[in-house]
């Protein structure tokens, strides 16, 4: 049974930044891309940034390019998503997810590509 336990979310000031864990078990980590997306109060979950198996491509939403950095530890089975310069459009839970093979190959950004799911992680930004 796949398990996503996340950790790292929280409360930061506008401008500040936080690092979000994503820790995998129950599944040969590294031959699956991960990503990460955020859902905002009201809105629909959308994709943040993914990763592929090696590491070697990464992909990011526009709103988030240049200030989050998606890496991974396959020794550690951990995904990360790094993010600076916070904003507080920024406010969402945040999920990480294992993604299928188009994920493993090409970091895809589409959220059918996913199928497993974190609990999600709380980060609100405030001004």
């Amino acid at each position: 049974q796949v398990r996503l336990v996340q950790s790292g979310g929280g409360l930061v000031q506008a401008g500040g930044s936080l690092t979000l864990s994503c820790a995998a078990s129950g599944l040969t980590f590294s031959v699956y891309g991960m990503g990460w997306f955020r859902q905002a109060p009201g809105k629909e979950r959308e994709f943040a940034a993914a990763i592929s198996r090696g590491g070697d491509r990464t992909n990011y939403a526009d709103s988030v390019k240049g200030r989050f950095t998606i890496s991974r530890d396959n020794a550690k089975n951990t995904v990360y998503l790094q993010m600076n310069t916070l904003k507080s459009e920024d406010t969402a839970v945040y999920y990480c997810a294992v993604g299928n093979q188009i994920v493993a190959a090409s970091a895809s950004t589409s959220l059918s590509s996913y199928w497993s799911w974190g609990k999600g992680s709380q980060v609100t930004v405030s001004l």
